[in-house]
């Protein structure tokens, strides 16, 4: 379907589907307009050129909005106690910026309003173990990258498979497929994520909910690290880490989402982003891990390995106590449930039912958007894979995630996460001196991923990594050309300050921007329809090209040597700069739902607007340095406008 056409409507479902008898001929007529602002909302959508964010209560006479609620809570089977709440909920939903004129809600009802936008980080205990439950996944994740990054400085010798060292000397053949063979062991976690885990993830999520992916991953995550420290060969070996691959698989697809969906809107990147943050904190422990082993002899790279299942245990235990997401609640037609989650989400019961009702309208037109662009049938696999890439608005938001998730490993930034041992010790240091180096390594880039929790729903997931991409390339490079310094007979301490210095700089500069924007950004792009497959699709991806980035970088280090790998990485980082500047929307400060508007924009249109208007400004701006220039706009947001116009009217 083109982006210009404009779809005939059809009811939704069967409850819209009302007779016209005589006595039903009031709610036939509302029936019918119902369905005729649906059919136009979705008409242009479909045709839009500039986004215009609608609030779908807008317009919507006081007496047929509480009709509606009424209509809402009986045929959702809520409780009749929470109607009262619900009628509130939808009047602060039609207005979120009037709600002070509202005589229907009580001041305390205002003042936690109030709180949303005054301080905007207090909310239940209840979200807050949501989120260090998933951050404690997402340490797992960095515990286990790093766990091999220590080991590869024994693991090949103990195990038969030597790439370096004295014995490269008169049988460098031999090494050079050893580096291979290296590299498929650290790349099969990889490998298998984006071959399956990455896919059976969306299943899974269809069958268990989030909370019982993560379980499931847990599970696998900790039971493969003693397989990994007790292998007696590199196919074990292996084995074990396809088992961690389908543990890192399912939680990279679920917990994102998990986050993104149990966010209130405000601070939601702030919150998702917590999966870099503490993955990076995975990073720095597993870097302790291995160096507090580094000096156990021939049994180290088992410890270093078999370490990761630390954190596994409190992941395994606590998920059971975890609030499931409102939206897969809703998604499955368990309202009450979804009720009962957002209760324990939202500070007070009139924000709980405002979300549940008005997530649940703007769901109805995202419905209604996807099923007049081609939807066939949401619950095969295989036919919404292949609408990521057939329906406009699903194809942009699989276009953007691709290209973010992308980038983060064109970066370059694994070829340290997963190799810097390896790197620090070409620079001329000892092994355990290499461990240490990696541990500042995984301590910088865990510091600096917290500026990003405050500034990524100001700031902007797009302009994070505008500004951080650009720094990544010159500091890369920086540090592939210290390799040249010539090293001193006695010592080498001049290069490996350098290299150091350089390494540390470009983590300083990723972790705010290309470590926590895109799994952040891919876990809230997609309507809920099609939210775990196109999640699938962005971690496939992702991984995919980690796999074959710790594949071949081994035999990069022998063919290009370490100046030419990072400078290879550092250009590719232009290259990502480039594609996110043209292609990929910014999405801070909107709705999951309010999100569909934003994806309505075509790709040609939001491209030539970022080359033709947005950077001519940003050029007269910052760099002629004129003043009172408008910044041009590309998407207008109905309850933004509200709000401004209000602040003008008491200014």
């Amino acid at each position: 379907m083109s982006d210009g056409d404009k779809p005939a409507v059809e009811p939704t479902n069967a409850a819209d589907e009302i007779s016209e008898t005589p006595k039903d001929v009031a709610t036939t007529a509302h029936a019918e307009e119902k369905t005729r602002r649906a059919s136009n909302a979705a008409a242009d959508l479909a045709a839009a050129l500039e986004a215009e964010i609608p609030n779908p209560l807008k317009g919507i006479s006081r007496d047929e909005l509480l009709e509606n609620v009424a209509r809402f809570q009986k045929d959702k089977g809520l409780p009749d106690d929470i109607l009262p709440l619900l009628k509130k909920g939808a009047l602060v939903a039609q207005n979120p910026a009037g709600f002070e004129d509202l005589d229907d809600i009580t001041e305390e009802e205002k003042e936690f309003l109030r709180q949303e936008v005054t301080n905007r980080w207090k909310h239940p205990w209840a979200l807050y173990y949501t989120i260090i439950l998933n951050s404690i996944a997402a340490a797992i994740q960095g515990w286990d990258q790093t766990g091999s990054n220590g080991a590869n400085l024994s693991f090949p010798v103990a195990l038969g498979i030597p790439d370096s060292g004295d014995v490269c000397i008169g049988n460098q053949k031999m090494c050079d497929d050893n580096s291979w063979i290296v590299g498929f062991v650290n790349a099969m976690p990889y490998i298998t994520i984006w071959i399956c885990a990455a896919w059976i993830s969306d299943p899974l999520n269809e069958l268990f909910g989030r909370r019982g992916v993560i379980f499931i991953a847990a599970i696998f995550s900790l039971l493969a690290p003693f397989g990994m420290a007790t292998s007696q060969t590199w196919g074990q070996l292996v084995a074990s880490r396809m088992l961690l691959g389908i543990g890192m698989g399912l939680k990279e697809v679920t917990v994102p989402v998990f986050s993104a969906e149990n966010s209130p809107t405000l601070i939601r990147g702030g919150l998702v982003m917590s999966w870099q943050v503490w993955t990076a904190f995975g990073i720095w422990l597993g870097t302790c891990a291995n160096l507090a082993v580094g000096k156990t002899g021939e049994i180290a790279w088992r410890l270093q390995f078999g370490s990761a299942f630390i954190p596994a245990v409190p992941l395994v235990i606590g998920t059971y106590f975890c609030p499931e997401s409102p939206r897969w609640y809703i998604k499955k037609g368990r309202y009450t449930k979804a009720w009962g989650s957002l209760k324990r989400l939202r500070n007070s019961p009139l924000q709980a039912a405002r979300d549940l009702y008005y997530i649940d309208c703007l769901l109805e037109q995202e419905h209604l958007l996807v099923r007049e662009a081609g939807l066939k049938d949401t619950n095969n696999m295989f036919t919404r894979f292949v609408e990521l890439f057939t329906i406009p608005r699903v194809r942009r938001a699989t276009q953007a995630s691709g290209i973010v998730m992308i980038a983060q490993q064109m970066c370059g930034i694994n070829i340290i996460a997963f190799y810097s041992s390896t790197i620090f010790k070409q620079s001329g240091i000892s092994d355990y001196t290499a461990l240490f180096a990696s541990f500042g390594f995984g301590l910088i880039n865990f510091i600096f991923a917290w500026p990003a929790v405050w500034t990524i729903d100001t700031f902007g997931r797009r302009a994070l990594l505008i500004f951080t991409f650009p720094n990544m390339f010159w500091t890369l490079l920086a540090a592939g050309l210290c390799y040249l310094i010539e090293p001193d007979v006695e010592n080498s301490t001049a290069r490996i300050a350098a290299v150091a210095t350089f390494v540390y700089i470009f983590a300083a500069f990723y972790s705010p921007g290309g470590g926590p924007v895109p799994f952040m950004y891919s876990a809230e792009v997609f309507p809920l329809s099609h939210r775990e497959i196109g999640m699938s699709w962005a971690v496939a991806t992702n991984n995919f090209w980690a796999s074959i980035l710790s594949l071949t970088f081994p035999r990069m280090l022998i063919a290009m040597t370490s100046t030419g790998a990072f400078g290879f990485y550092a250009g590719l980082n232009l290259v990502a700069l480039a594609l996110i500047f043209a292609f990929v929307p910014e999405t801070k400060q909107k709705t999951l739902e309010e999100l569909d508007y934003v994806f309505a924009v075509s790709t040609r249109r939001h491209a030539s607007f970022q080359f033709t208007e947005a950077l001519p400004w940003w050029f007269n701006k910052w760099i002629l340095q004129k003043k009172g220039i408008p910044s041009p706009e590309l998407y207008r947001h109905e309850n933004l406008e509200q709000e401004r116009e209000k602040k003008e009217v008491k200014a």
